[in-house]
């Protein structure tokens, strides 16, 4: 088959389209032949050689895929071949195929086609584990979403809506943040004019975010904590803003505040079934109802797979970036 491999970590051109042995479907697992992949911030990381898959994963890019089901493995029920399922990975989806954990499984929701679909699973999966599984967003709370245009952030900002929840979003620019706000979101802070603690509070009348979702990290530490509101819930879950900050615990005990910290790829195949089952159990049904929809902003062969990552490099999109087999 065919794959990108990275020779040595390195800017885009690192990523080379070749041939690849064929992956197997081992105890427990499925071999999905593949349509479509997405583009992530983690696949740019590895790529630059600052974030590894995890022991036992393909060294391959990728965190998610759509395709068909081509081979089943010794242990698993309920699947079939021919099946079409979208998959969360814990790498390998820059490839023509790739074997699946089981738990990782989604069908294919109704009302998409099998590439839009190669858009949901690591996106879906990180909003709802950290949104709603850990940080609780309730009906009527504010959350807050930086990267409003990103993937990540279209998909919280529809989820956060659809849940009765009233949603601010930072990005930097007009067309981003009018995107934002044809999704749904309430507070448009342009983060490169604006104080987005500032544009919070006064949107809030002085209450506050009661959950923030950080791709920041270190950067947006001290004012996420200041724009949190009192028993508020900040998920990080990037460090595009680097790694190490100053934390003031005071602020942080004034306000009953907790900070969450977490990532899919290196989770235990048990914890990753529990949350892609909660995500069957509780959006696909909101997708199939035409509540929810991925934002996909292009498509480009796989083989140009290069070219996508400097798309996301330069922030000129909005949504996902998908990568399709040829």
């Amino acid at each position: 088959m065919h794959a990108i491999t990275i020779s040595e970590p390195g800017g885009p051109e690192a990523l080379v389209w070749g041939e690849v042995p064929d992956p197997a479907a081992g105890e427990g697992e499925v071999l999905v032949e593949v349509v479509a992949s997405a583009v992530n911030r983690a696949d740019i990381m590895q790529r630059q050689g600052f974030y590894d898959p995890p022991p036992g994963a393909s060294s391959y890019p990728g965190l998610e895929c759509s395709g068909r089901i081509t081979e089943i493995g010794p242990g698993v029920s309920g699947w079939s071949v021919g099946d079409e399922v979208c998959a969360l990975l814990a790498g390998g989806g820059y490839a023509e195929k790739v074997a699946v954990p089981a738990g990782q499984l989604l069908p294919v929701p109704a009302g998409l086609d099998l590439k839009q679909a190669a858009a949901l699973p690591e996106v879906v999966c990180t909003v709802w584990s950290n949104v709603f599984m850990v940080a609780h967003l309730r009906p009527a709370e504010t959350l807050l979403v930086h990267g409003g245009s990103s993937g990540i952030g279209t998909m919280a900002i529809q989820l956060a809506k659809a849940v009765g929840a009233k949603v601010a979003v930072t990005a930097g620019t007009k067309d981003k943040l009018d995107y934002c706000a044809e999704l749904g979101a309430d507070i448009l802070i342009n983060y490169r004019e604006q104080d987005f603690v500032a544009e919070i509070q006064q949107a809030t009348g002085g209450a506050g975010a009661d959950v923030i979702l950080d791709n920041m990290g270190a950067k947006y530490l001290d004012r996420n904590v200041r724009a949190l509101a009192v028993n508020g819930r900040l998920a990080i879950i990037g460090m595009q803003g680097g790694i190490k900050a100053e934390l003031n615990i005071a602020a942080l005990l004034g306000k009953r505040a907790a900070i969450s910290a977490t990532s899919l790829r290196a989770r235990p195949l048990g914890e990753k079934a529990a949350i892609v089952a909660a995500v069957r159990e509780h959006v696909w049904p909101l997708i199939e109802a035409g509540q929810i929809r991925p934002v996909v902003d292009r498509e480009l062969p796989m083989s140009e797979a290069g070219t996508a990552h400097q798309v996301l490099e330069d922030s000129g999109h909005i949504g996902k970036v998908l990568l399709v087999v040829p």
